[in-house]
């Protein structure tokens, strides 16, 4: 039965049918095109291209990322204009073809890689095979490894990029716009969220501070992270970057926005905490409390890699009376002979291992691991014995260095390594107080942070202990039944969006 002309639903979820049931196809192409335009949300990355066969309208549907434009070509449209017939079963030479009246069967082929060819004055839709192979062997990203799960990794094609993610959230809700930036580069900018799960305030924030850069050029997704980011003067970083396709879905499913770019195998996610960069595909391939052991273990390595060499500068400097005396004793005989007070030793060691860290990424493998070879034996050696840093000095750099390895973000592990200078002159010049004034200032930050409007610091700042079992610790996944609460908290993320607009217009 033929059914009637209907009102866009844009703004409402798309359910995806169960196996019983049907949607029946229009008789008319300009009816099936608006329904499943309307289905994927006018998504940008939804292609239409006609074609007139024996002075019929005929219409080929696929999702970009998906399908391969070269098989295309020649399995469909090349067989159909050069026999220019309407049998589309036997003329195309696609390897899988099913014929449907059913358009929820079109949505789900097109999330799966599938091409739809729609003949108008019919019903009848041929879904047709035309999925787009890897252009080239994807690997697993260096600086995201895992011993347990997935080993693929995007790459440096947006669309390539894309097409992972489609291949791991097959759902017709998943969105996808295109962007340009850069006056000279032009360069493509996507954006990918969850439609019945995103926030609408976030997307179109997201779309306002991305239309909103105003550059020459854009090469890489740092410059969109500095464009768009809430507090650009923070040390710490406000968005995800990621090069593991398994860790964005999570993130999209729980309804925040993944950001893309042509020549980068970096994506963005927003919004994001703190403790989300502490966590790690590997918590959750493993069981719930080795998760929970390793996620602990990195908070620890935070605070280590913090604040351990400013304790001991305070300690040995300023506090040496809460130290057991035979510790007393082994490490003043340790500086005896060095001429340098804790601070500026502490220094020497921090700038010469950020030294040895450069050297070692800009060099090739084999000649980086031997650079690590010569500063951590043979450097460190010599300078112990020249009496230029103790002994002690060397453990406590070591134990830093160590901990601010164990970060699973590059970004985090960056700045925490910057704030520790600070911490350590505060240190030298007050003790113990100087560091706890340091110490206070960083939570205060943390706290008062936000990132298109989700507190920063959740679940600790504002405190909900519902959300920590998902944050600091990882409870097993059965107890996980709702998504963080900043994703649904529509009323506050209106009133901040609000007052976030209302800033830009007077400014």
């Amino acid at each position: 039965m033929r059914r009637g002309t209907r009102k866009p639903y844009r703004n409402k979820p798309y359910q995806i049918p169960t196996s019983a049931e049907s949607y029946q196809s229009f008789f008319t192409v300009e009816e099936n095109k608006q329904f499943l335009s309307d289905a994927f949300y006018q998504t940008d990355d939804l292609k239409f291209r006609e074609l007139v066969l024996q002075n019929v309208t005929c219409l080929i549907c696929y999702l970009d990322p998906l399908t391969s434009e070269d098989k295309l070509q020649k399995t469909i449209i090349k067989p159909l204009l050069e026999r220019n017939e309407l049998n589309i079963a036997e003329i195309v030479t696609s390897k899988e073809i099913r014929i449907s009246t059913n358009l929820h069967e079109a949505v789900s082929g097109l999330t799966k890689g599938f091409a739809v060819f729609l003949v108008d004055g019919t019903n009848h839709l041929y879904i047709l095979e035309a999925f787009a192979g890897d252009s080239r062997a994807v690997t697993e990203p260096v600086n995201e490894q895992v011993v347990r799960g997935s080993h693929e990794g995007f790459v440096e094609n947006i669309m390539q990029n894309l097409q992972m993610l489609r291949r791991r959230v097959e759902n017709p809700n998943l969105v996808v716009k295109f962007f340009k930036a850069g006056k000279a580069t032009d360069t493509k900018i996507a954006i990918a969220y969850i439609q019945n799960l995103v926030n609408p305030d976030l997307v179109a924030e997201v779309e306002k501070r991305i239309n909103a850069i105003e550059a020459d050029s854009i090469q890489t997704p740092g410059y969109v992270e500095e464009f768009i980011e809430d507090e650009p003067f923070s040390p710490f970083p406000q968005m995800l970057s990621t090069e593991r396709p398994d860790r964005l879905t999570a993130h999209i499913t729980e309804g925040r926005v993944g950001v893309f770019m042509e020549g980068s195998p970096s994506a963005l996610i927003m919004p994001v905490t703190f403790f989300a960069f502490y966590q790690s595909p590997e918590d959750y391939n493993s069981r719930w409390y080795i998760g929970t052991v390793l996620r602990l273990i990195r908070i620890t390595s935070f605070i280590f890699a913090l604040a351990l060499p400013s304790v001991y500068i305070a300690t040995v400097s300023f506090h040496s009376e809460i130290l057991p005396a035979e510790l007393i004793l082994n490490i003043k005989s340790s500086l005896e002979n060095v001429p340098f007070p804790p601070l500026i030793e502490a220094l020497i060691m921090q700038i010469t291992l950020e030294l040895l860290r450069e050297a070692s990424i800009r060099l090739p493998n084999p000649i980086a691991q031997t650079i690590g070879i010569v500063g951590g034996l043979v450097i460190g050696t010599a300078i112990v014995e020249a009496n230029l840093v103790s002994n002690m000095m060397i453990i406590i750099v070591a134990l830093t260095a160590i901990s601010s390895f164990a970060v699973p973000s590059y970004e985090m592990s960056m700045s925490i390594r910057l704030l520790g200078f600070p911490l350590m002159l505060l240190s030298a010049t007050f003790g113990f107080i100087g560091l706890v004034f340091g110490l206070s200032l960083i939570l205060i930050h943390l706290c008062g942070l936000e990132t298109f409007g989700t507190p920063y610091f959740s679940p600790l700042a504002p405190f909900r202990f519902n959300e920590l079992k998902d944050s600091i610790i990882r409870v097993p996944r059965w107890l996980l039944g709702k998504r963080p609460i900043d994703i649904h908290a529509q009323a506050q993320r209106q009133e901040w969006f609000s007052r976030r607009w209302k800033r830009d217009e007077d400014e």
